[in-house]
């Protein structure tokens, strides 16, 4: 039997790390909005006082979101953003304490329709640049099935280049799963 709280999947881990970083009052950026868990996921920590920026370029994305969080009474902690995550330093003009990416196309939708390497790498860039000093970025990266193979091999490689004086990089996966588990990648700002 497995337990859950001693190793959980990709997903877990990153909401394992952001918890620890994130407080109430902090500013956050969600990537990669999708059906909006890690948008309601920042919002809960972020507070009453704080901002979640929530990106996604297809509008069923935005409208699951939406609905999640009116549900839950959040939407007013949100800005969401129909727009491409490497646009997020048009709209975000303040230092944030973390960036969620999930990586891939949005579960339940349209395959043809996900995140590519080059926009993806550029977004990356720009959180990196967004985060403050002691801040997050998180990368949960989804392949394999009939997606995600090139964004993951070009991720992997455009992260050994990170400067290490800056910022901490980690990469941690499942080696012995099949089917492609998800990567985690984080990546922790040290200095400006």
């Amino acid at each position: 039997m497995r337990n859950k709280d001693v190793i959980k999947n990709s997903l877990g881990q990153s909401h394992e790390i952001i918890e620890k970083v994130v407080k109430p009052g902090d500013v956050v950026i969600d990537a990669t909005a999708g059906n909006g868990y890690d948008t309601v996921f920042l919002a809960k920590l972020v507070g009453e006082t704080g901002r979640v920026y929530s990106f996604d370029i297809q509008e069923q994305a935005i409208l699951n979101t939406r609905k999640k969080l009116e549900d839950l009474g959040l939407a007013g902690r949100v800005v969401q953003i129909k727009d491409g995550h490497q646009n997020m330093d048009l709209y975000v003009k303040e230092k944030v304490k973390a960036v969620m990416f999930n990586l891939g196309y949005l579960p339940g939708g349209d395959h043809s329709i996900g995140t590519k390497a080059d926009t993806t790498i550029a977004a990356i860039k720009k959180a990196l640049q967004l985060i403050q000093v002691n801040g997050i970025v998180t990368v949960v990266v989804y392949y394999g099935g009939d997606s995600g193979f090139d964004e993951k091999e070009a991720v992997m490689e455009f992260i050994k280049g990170i400067e290490f004086r800056q910022f901490n990089v980690m990469k941690t996966e499942f080696v012995n799963q099949p089917n492609c588990p998800p990567i985690l990648v984080c990546m922790e700002k040290l200095f400006e």
